[in-house]
């Protein structure tokens, strides 16, 4: 029996089997060399993803699926997938310093991560309920173990621990709801769901409440953000840009897919959920930002509020939503990967600094480092013409055409008092007075700032590839 006639062509999951032998086939030399190959495994992970992104680019055009439906490609997936590589990839290059050290000389941390971003690439094809939850737990078992990847210090352990408790409760909500939807339609496909989930019942409902709440906390959004603002500070550095990435954008691909796909019948129910988390996340970004002093805490309560803005789009439950879902999704990665980039440079006879006094006259002791910074702070605030204000332009505009109008006017409000403490930490690196030199920046790091920097900069410029790409994407799935 062929695969073609079984229903099992292995055309669809080429990449993510390359990244699975390669995965494993690192893991082997690791334990046969030992720690010294740290460098040289995290060289061939960066390799191994970049070609895998490869790999998923030549795949056939159109929409590919296999295992009876359970593993989807289409553009929407191919557009994601990229995305997620891409933060893994930086991720790593934004690792090389940590991992250098002869303390954390650790070549498990590559192997994690690319076990985690397959994880992430099955979730983001998940066409059923059984693929969304193998996906899910591959991802975040892999994210439990590098959150306390900093095995001497007793806040990344604590990181890893806080989150993997959380992490456990959400899972267990999220099969729940999956048991409690197949209880209710007879099927775990998307495609079945949605045919049998015409009229909402009492029990459909309560099933799509739990598995929303399981895929919210993934994103980190009101009332389920209760561990990022402590995993974000207490994880090494690196792990925090990771988390703040490229998990985000799988975790968002598939509640994106699972509501559009699944339960189109019964939009209006779960409009209303995605329309309170968005406003609650919003406001608390917003406002619990503002009384931080630590760069890495405000970092997680700014990606709570951002996950709110994202989440209007999705509210829209239209084609234009979903386009702006991924328009800002691509401009979110961009900006939070510069970020952190900016905060890994900031080390002073060989310690990093991570409280916002320590920015303190930056402009006038590294002021290409204090430009970029300011730059991507604009845009995560939303101010035109930067590539911040089209991510949020793109979704209330999808927000007002599907009448939302009171979630547009409280997201705009939202991002006008979050700008606050975007702009208090520019004003300490502008004019206050200067502390010592920084130590040289690396030259991975002065890379990734610059890319990122002036992507936001100059998005407004020729914006049409990204935004033609993302409509692609968000039709597919209708």
């Amino acid at each position: 029996m062929s695969f073609e006639t079984a229903g099992y062509q292995l055309t669809p999951v080429l990449p993510e089997l390359v990244l699975a032998v390669g995965s494993m086939a690192l893991l082997m030399l690791g334990a046969y060399r030992g720690q010294g190959t740290t460098k040289a495994v995290t060289t061939l992970a960066v390799v191994l993803l970049i070609a895998t992104g490869v790999i998923e680019l030549l795949l056939p055009a159109g929409k590919l699926t296999t295992f009876g439906g359970s593993f989807i490609v289409d553009d929407f997936a191919r557009f994601l997938k990229i995305l997620a590589l891409i933060g893994s990839v930086v991720t790593l290059i934004l690792s090389a310093e940590f991992l250098s050290d002869p303390s954390r000389r650790i070549f498990e941390y590559s192997i994690l991560v690319l076990l985690s971003t397959l994880g992430m690439m099955v979730l983001i094809s998940a066409g059923d309920l059984i693929s969304l939850y193998l996906g899910l737990e591959l991802m975040s078992l892999a994210l439990y173990v590098v959150a306390s990847s900093h095995r001497d210090n007793a806040k990344s352990t604590e990181a890893g621990l806080k989150y993997f408790v959380l992490g456990a409760l959400s899972s267990g909500m999220l099969l729940y709801g999956a048991s409690l939807i197949y209880g209710f339609t007879g099927t775990v496909s998307f495609a079945g769901i949605a045919a049998a989930a015409n009229e909402p019942s009492i029990g459909l409902v309560f099933g799509l409440v739990f598995l929303l709440a399981g895929l919210c906390f993934k994103i980190s959004v009101v009332p389920f953000h209760m561990w990022t603002p402590d995993v974000y500070e207490g994880a090494p550095t690196p792990v925090t840009a990771f988390f703040a990435s490229a998990p985000k954008v799988a975790a968002l691909a598939v509640l994106t897919r699972a509501t559009l796909t699944a339960f189109p019948g019964i939009l209006s129910q779960w409009q209303q959920i995605l329309v309170f988390v968005a406003i609650a996340s919003m406001a608390l970004g917003a406002f619990a930002a503002i009384g931080q002093q630590n760069i890495k805490r405000l970092m997680a309560y700014s990606s709570i509020g951002h996950m709110g803005f994202a989440l209007v789009g999705l509210a829209a439950g239209t084609p234009e939503g979903a386009q702006g879902v991924l328009v800002y999704i691509v401009i979110y990665v961009t900006m939070t990967l510069g970020s952190f980039a900016v905060i890994l440079a900031m080390k002073r006879g060989g310690q990093n600094f991570e409280n916002i006094g320590d920015f303190a006259g930056l402009s006038r002791t590294n002021p290409t480092l204090a430009f970029f910074f300011a730059m991507l702070l604009f845009s995560l605030a939303g101010v035109p013409p930067l590539a911040g204000f089209f991510a949020k332009w793109y979704v209330f505009a999808a927000a007002i055409k599907a009448n939302l109008f009171t979630l547009a006017v409280i997201g705009v409000l939202s991002s006008v008092v979050g700008a606050y403490y975007y702009l208090a930490i520019i004003k300490v690196m502008y004019f206050d007075e200067p502390l010592t030199k920084l130590d040289p920046v690396r030259v991975e790091l002065g890379a990734v700032v610059t890319i990122a920097g002036l992507f936001n900069i100059l998005f407004f410029a020729y914006p049409g590839p990204l935004v033609s790409m993302a409509s692609a994407a968000a039709k597919s799935l209708f």
